[in-house]
């Protein structure tokens, strides 16, 4: 049931894909794409915001960019905050 469900939602069969392939992805693009959950938090926590936040953020930003970018336009990219947008805060800051 859970199989068809996701044949359907994602048409697997017609971009010459299953299931199982797209876990393993999912699962692969997860593992390097997970450093972002360290480095993003690390860098904007030199300018003093609370890391357990940041983390937290970073994590759910991953989450929804990704969910949307897969609902929405059904192409399988994952999506996840940028660390070098953010270098601009921690070292503008007065030392």
């Amino acid at each position: 049931m859970f199989n068809n469900l996701i044949e359907r939602l994602f048409k697997l069969q017609q971009h010459g894909t299953t299931v199982k392939t797209e876990i393993i992805a999912g699962l692969t693009t997860f593992a390097a794409m997970s450093y972002i959950l360290v480095v993003n938090p690390g860098i904007l926590g030199l300018s003093g915001m609370p890391i357990e936040g940041l983390i937290t953020v970073t994590a759910i930003a991953a989450c929804l960019g990704t969910l949307l970018m897969a609902l929405m336009t059904n192409y399988p990219i994952a999506l996840a905050p940028v660390s070098y947008t953010h270098l601009t805060l921690p070292t503008n800051r007065e030392v």
